[in-house]
């Protein structure tokens, strides 16, 4: 079952991109089972088109590997390598939706999350920050917040250490501010 568009005050359809300095796109990895490590990508393409139809809308995305930064360069330089995201053969990470859902008022988008080159359906649950005014006169904004959870094993990331030195579970967060283009 499917909200009307009409439910969601300030509703534009559109093409939207994403504004990189207000977005972040984070990972949240347990080391050694007792702490957590957070990371995020710099650099991420993201176009979303929100149809007429809210459940008609796409999403895409390109995470550039490469981007990767957790806050220590010597941990940042062996995730960049062929143990972990071996940026050199796989310098993308890419997310197509496939469909939008609305679920007693959760918003949910499914979509093929291809990492290090194995493609594989994940779902993204979503929380819509709103439609606004941008800070350029007559420019519109969208705000929209997603999480997920993925096994870095199933994508072959880091399949040769131990999931009692990083657990194989990955917490995705993706808080995106995006324009709607001409």
């Amino acid at each position: 079952m499917s909200a009307p568009t009409t439910e969601i005050p300030g509703y534009v359809a559109g093409t939207w991109v994403i504004d990189g300095t207000h977005s972040d796109v984070t990972f949240t990895v347990r080391h050694l089972g007792v702490s957590k490590v957070r990371g995020r990508f710099d650099q991420v393409e993201t176009t979303i088109v929100t149809a007429e139809k809210l459940t008609d809308s796409t999403v895409t995305a390109t995470i550039h590997t490469a981007s990767i930064g957790t806050n220590n360069e010597q941990r940042d330089a062996h995730v960049r390598g062929a143990d972990f995201l071996d940026v050199e053969q796989f310098p993308t990470i890419t997310f197509t939706s496939t469909a939008v859902r609305v679920e007693d008022g959760e918003y949910f988008i499914d979509g093929e999350l291809t990492l290090r080159g194995v493609t594989k359906p994940v779902t993204l649950a979503a929380e819509l920050g709103g439609f606004g005014n941008g800070m350029a006169e007559g420019s519109k904004v969208l705000g929209i917040s997603a999480r997920t959870e993925i096994s870095r094993t199933e994508f072959g990331v880091g399949t040769g250490v131990p999931s009692a030195v990083v657990s194989d579970k990955i917490k995705i967060e993706l808080d995106i501010e995006a324009g709607l283009q001409a």
